[in-house]
């Protein structure tokens, strides 16, 4: 690689003028690092006037990104729009067809065309890098690709986004209800400001799995239905009896190779208090691998916001500067296989179950009968009078059952007078 490089960022929203920031005044630890003198020659985003945390030089502003291939020599573009189509796509895919090195931390864009992005960079020989895209400053990507290399990696799980994390852990510490610690968490630059919907309802944590599992297992990135759910439905109520259980609450991604079959979830779990992923509070990450020689392997840092981000995209950069074309996902595509999925339906689980009822005689028996009906066995009931307002919550916990046994099992529940409202469901997690 020459010694002068030209970069080009696409996209100025929190992370991406962060990055801009931090490229400038580190220019001179970069170029005692590797070598390599970087010089940003064209940025571009939706709004050339709006006002950012930095000041950008509107000398190379493109008010179309598309522009900058045909007016720069570039060596390296740095995405930050995040779409997972639309301009993103045709971005990328852009510059690693003109031989240009790419750097984007879009979870969503590598979740859905990584396959393809990955074939498109090894056939023009030049890199796409994408730590930034899961577990925000934690290098997870990089030592599963290199660090673990010649290990059999089984199963990885963890907290895989950073504004759950700390959604959950402030309503527990203030009692707080939902929407007031996610207003908080919007104002804090946590959560996006109009629409964290993709937070919160397990789309961010579920692209960083599918991530994770072509990256652990050497395979194609999975097309499987699987279950994702987020924390919408969590309420204070089930903090607060969860913390009364030594029970914490938490939204895990899960991918695991379970008789020669991939399994990936994610959802709200219940976790004792006692276990290293029940102490993971704020908006800290933590991911965790089984594999053989390794054992247990975890890693544990922030995963919001734009410091942590910039962190891996510049330890990206670096990689580049220093050289070698590596393969995206650690191995070729063509030497990548395609998994068949796991039964969701077979997937077990002890069950944490709320119930809003009548308080009346007979519809505690009339839960544990129906429950029985689908081989739910009851391993302990909490019962809570509300006799003011004539109604009770009763709180069941299960022994392990079937994802199909509790799914229809609860269907029934949806139609009863005596039910106020359909059962809060959260799994229990080991």
């Amino acid at each position: 690689m020459k010694n002068n490089i030209n970069i080009a960022i696409v996209g100025l929203g929190q992370v991406g003028i962060y990055l801009y920031n931090e490229l400038n005044i580190k220019k001179k630890d970069i170029e005692k690092k590797t070598g390599k003198k970087i010089k940003i020659v064209a940025i571009s985003a939706k709004n050339k006037d709006k006002k950012r945390k930095f000041s950008i030089s509107k000398k190379i502003f493109y008010k179309n990104p598309l522009q900058i291939f045909k007016k720069e020599k570039i060596d390296i573009l740095f995405e930050c729009i995040g779409l997972s189509d639309g301009i993103s796509k045709i971005l990328v895919e852009t510059a690693l067809n003109n031989k240009i090195n790419v750097i984007t931390p879009n979870k969503a864009l590598i979740a859905k065309h990584g396959d393809n992005l990955s074939k498109l960079a090894e056939k023009n020989k030049v890199n796409l890098e994408f730590e930034a895209s899961v577990a925000g400053g934690i290098p997870i990507l990089r030592t599963i690709k290199e660090g673990l290399a010649t290990n059999k990696i089984y199963k990885v799980y963890g907290i895989l986004n950073g504004t759950t994390n700390y959604i959950l852990s402030e309503m527990e510490i203030t009692n707080e209800t939902f929407n007031k610690v996610l207003l908080k968490a919007q104002k804090l630059g946590y959560a996006e400001p109009g629409n964290p919907k993709l937070d919160l309802n397990g789309f961010d944590a579920f692209a960083k799995i599918r991530i994770l599992s072509a990256l652990s297992f050497n395979t194609r990135i999975s097309k499987n239905k699987c279950i994702m759910e987020g924390i919408e439905n969590i309420e204070l109520e089930d903090i607060k009896i969860a913390n009364q259980l030594g029970l914490r609450i938490k939204l895990l991604g899960i991918s695991e190779i379970i008789k020669n079959k991939l399994f990936e979830t994610v959802h709200p779990c219940l976790v004792n208090k006692n276990t290293y992923i029940g102490n993971v509070n704020g908006v800290m990450n933590a991911v965790i691998m089984e594999g053989k020689p390794i054992g247990e392997c975890l890693l544990q840092g922030e995963g919001a916001g734009p410091g942590p981000t910039s962190s891996s995209l510049l330890s990206d950069l670096l990689s580049i500067l220093k050289g070698n074309i590596k393969y995206p996902f650690g191995m070729s595509y063509y030497k990548r296989k395609s998994v068949k999925a796991f039964n969701n339906n077979n997937y077990k689980n002890s069950l944490y179950l709320r119930f809003e009822v009548k308080d009346r005689q007979g519809v505690l028996s009339l839960i544990t009968n129906r429950l029985a009906k689908y081989k739910i066995s009851v391993k302990r009931i909490i019962q809570t009078p509300d006799k003011k307002n004539k109604k009770a919550r009763i709180v069941i916990i299960t022994h392990k059952t079937t994802e199909i046994n509790s799914k229809n099992c609860l269907s029934i529940f949806k139609k009863n007078k005596n039910i106020l409202k359909f059962p809060t469901l959260i799994r229990l997690y080991n």
